[in-house]
């Protein structure tokens, strides 16, 4: 499915929604790209895009309703860097407005949201773009180079230990690992495998010494599409010896093992030595393919239809862990799609999810075209 393209000369003009954070690691980001420029900062607080202004020694425009300040400030697309529970409004605003949205992860709250923001991108022929930065890495690439000589992949393992003290709401949330965290797992294992999920065994648990009130450790096995199984066995909670941020991975397949510990290179046994793309760093490789795709129309990774299912296998495991069960991703996708159509009002969005003829086949079916 085609999207609208940019055809401006010069940097494409960005605004920023979300002065927090993670929306400052955005704002420098955009700075340092030579394809981007910072056109805007807004955020609901009316102090915070003065102090993320402040802290990027510029005179910019801000404001609280972000729409309105690209509208201001002649922007051609939105950067949305507010927190989980706005991705659905904010977004939904930007696209009826005729922004292009190159958005933080989760693609929403819920899967059911993340439907109605697919619907919204096919209604208005506009790009939204989730980044899950973790997917660029040289190293992943790499990883995924060197299967590509090892067969047909069987399992897929990676291991998460960190120990981070983050205080704030991570430490009261009720799933803060399976919430917060593992979708960057997850996502990278549909990336190694070019597969989907299909089914999830979860157990999620608090080991006695955790600082968090809600489970910090978590194993998970998913069937995936084809047969292979991915295992993310993981902990927030655990010093000493931890691993990298992105993990530590094991993939077997027919041929032979892929390892990577999520920072260096990637190797294999036996090893091909095949190639891999650079896909840039983290955020600034998502900024970077979003502006690419605006300009060319190339389907980006991270396309909001292809993202849900990364939302999809967070809220399945979380789903599994409290039921004790096998939960099958399909029934997820069921339930969130009741959901999204019982909660639209606007009727051509309404139209658009009841134009599909399942969930699955409508976010796969954009993802390969």
């Amino acid at each position: 499915m085609s999207f609208s393209t940019v055809d401006a000369e010069g940097p494409l003009r960005l605004v920023v929604a979300g002065a927090g954070g993670m929306g400052r690691a955005w704002m420098h980001t955009i700075e340092a790209d030579p394809d981007a420029e910072l056109v805007g900062i807004a955020d609901l607080f009316p102090a915070a895009t003065e102090a993320a202004a402040a802290d990027l020694g510029r005179d910019l425009p801000t404001g609280t309703d972000a729409v309105e300040l690209a509208r201001r400030t002649g922007a051609h697309a939105l950067v949305n860097a507010t927190i989980p529970e706005a991705h659905h409004p904010v977004t939904i605003a930007a696209l009826a407005a005729g922004l292009p949205v190159l958005g933080e992860k989760p693609v929403a709250a819920t899967v059911a949201e993340g439907l109605a923001l697919a619907a919204a991108a096919e209604r208005t022929g506009l790009l939204f773009m989730v980044s899950q930065s973790r997917r660029y890495n040289r190293g992943l690439f790499q990883a995924k180079a060197r299967l590509a000589a090892l067969g047909r992949v069987g399992i897929v393992a990676v291991d998460f230990f960190k120990a981070p003290r983050f205080g704030g709401f991570r430490d009261e949330m009720d799933s803060p690992l399976l919430l917060d965290m593992a979708i960057h797992q997850f996502d990278m294992a549909r990336f190694l495998l070019d597969a989907d999920p299909v089914a999830v065994v979860c157990e999620e648990y608090n080991p006695p010494w955790s600082w968090y009130a809600g489970n910090a450790a978590a194993t998970a096995t998913f069937e995936m599409e084809g047969g292979a199984r991915f295992t993310f066995n993981g902990s927030w909670c655990s010093p000493g010896f931890e691993t990298s941020w992105n993990g530590a991975w094991r993939v077997s397949a027919e041929h032979g093992t892929a390892v990577w510990d999520g920072e260096g290179d990637a190797t294999a046994d036996p090893d091909s030595g095949a190639a891999a793309e650079d896909p840039g760093d983290g955020i600034a490789g998502s900024l970077r393919e979003f502006t690419a795709a605006l300009r060319t129309g190339r389907e980006p990774m991270g396309r909001v239809h292809a993202n849900v299912m990364s939302l999809a296998m967070v809220e399945a495991a979380v789903q599994s862990a409290a039921s004790g069960t096998r939960v099958a991703v399909d029934d997820v996708l069921a339930r969130s799609y009741d959901a999204a159509v019982a909660a639209e009002r606007d009727a051509d969005l309404l139209a658009v999810m009841k134009s599909w003829t399942s969930v699955r086949d409508a976010l796969s079916q954009k993802e390969a075209q």
